[in-house]
């Protein structure tokens, strides 16, 4: 029923390509005054997806993927004949991709480095929480720390999006259900964290999850096991691995979590985060006031965090 970590990878890859077959796109929703707008970047510039499919009275980048229409999107921005655009991508406000996700799914301790470095067990199985809509800020975004932590971490991570309704499915298919990838930062109140059993108390605060810059197909993006990441606090690099390190892969995720809730169309699950965060290292780095946080990736984008001074 599940694949052994990354062995089945080349295997999955191929057979997932049969499926998909989608054009090379990035996705983004951007703010307008009728609020986030789902939009598709055409040399370098952001036309409105829903104007390129006919109906501009829609706006949810969401509502695209759950009615299967990336295909169609892609022919429409395609053919030469794209609307007209909204404007030049670096001067448009750009939210997370999903502004209206069902359900943000993060794992954690996912990457060998990372769980060595606090000298844990390598997990049997997926470590498992959620984040909620009131975490999710787009790139530039500037976020305030919450006033109960003193101890806010970085986490940078690798984050896919659902393009189709996954329910029990094998890791053979599973990549079939990924409509692209994204950058997520999963800040993270550790002395909240660990105040219960449970994480979710350090999770979840307001602007906890950004995310962006935008979402990249996966023909776009390339191999899920070769996606590069990389996190800079004030220019200082603090974090650099790829996705080769996970101990649970993509497809396998997939697989796994469809086996326990089904994963809907827009649902974002964020992979985990490599070594090097902030409560790891001698001495410890916490964030504060004024600090800028950048997520990279060469196949992604860039994510740009800035701490409210």
């Amino acid at each position: 029923m599940f694949g052994a970590g990354l062995e089945a990878g080349p295997a999955i890859i191929a057979m997932s390509r049969e499926v998909r077959n989608l054009a090379a796109m990035k996705l983004v929703s951007y703010a307008s005054s009728e609020g986030p707008r789902a939009g598709v970047i055409v040399d370098g510039e952001v036309v409105d997806a829903w104007v390129a499919l006919g109906d501009p009275a829609r706006s949810s980048l969401r509502e695209v993927l759950l009615e299967g229409r990336l295909e169609e999107l892609a022919e429409a921005v395609g053919g030469g004949d794209s609307p007209e655009p909204v404007g030049p991508v670096g001067e448009v406000v750009l939210e997370a991709p999903i502004t209206d996700p069902e359900k943000i799914i993060c794992i954690g301790l996912n990457y060998r480095a990372h769980a060595e470095e606090f000298n844990l067990d390598i997990p049997v199985a997926p470590t498992v929480f959620a984040k909620f809509r009131n975490a999710l800020v787009g790139t530039g975004a500037t976020v305030e720390l919450p006033g109960a932590s003193e101890k806010v971490d970085f986490e940078a991570e690798v984050a896919f999006v659902i393009g189709k309704r996954a329910k029990e499915v094998t890791v053979e298919d599973a990549l079939g259900h990924v409509a692209g990838y994204t950058l997520l930062d999963d800040l993270s109140a550790r002395d909240l964290q660990f105040l219960t059993p449970q994480w979710m108390p350090g999770k979840v605060f307001d602007g906890s999850a950004p995310c962006g810059p935008w979402l990249v197909t996966p023909d776009e993006v390339g191999s899920h096991d070769e996606i590069d990441l990389a996190l800079t606090l004030n220019g200082e690099e603090m974090q650099s691995s790829s996705t080769a390190d996970l101990i649970f892969s993509v497809p396998e995720l997939v697989s796994r979590l469809s086996h326990w809730m089904a994963l809907e169309p827009g649902d974002i699950v964020s992979t985990g985060t490599p070594s090097g965060v902030g409560s790891g290292r001698k001495p410890r780095v916490w964030l504060g006031p004024g600090d800028r946080v950048v997520v990279s990736s060469s196949v992604i984008g860039q994510l740009e965090t800035t701490i409210s001074a």
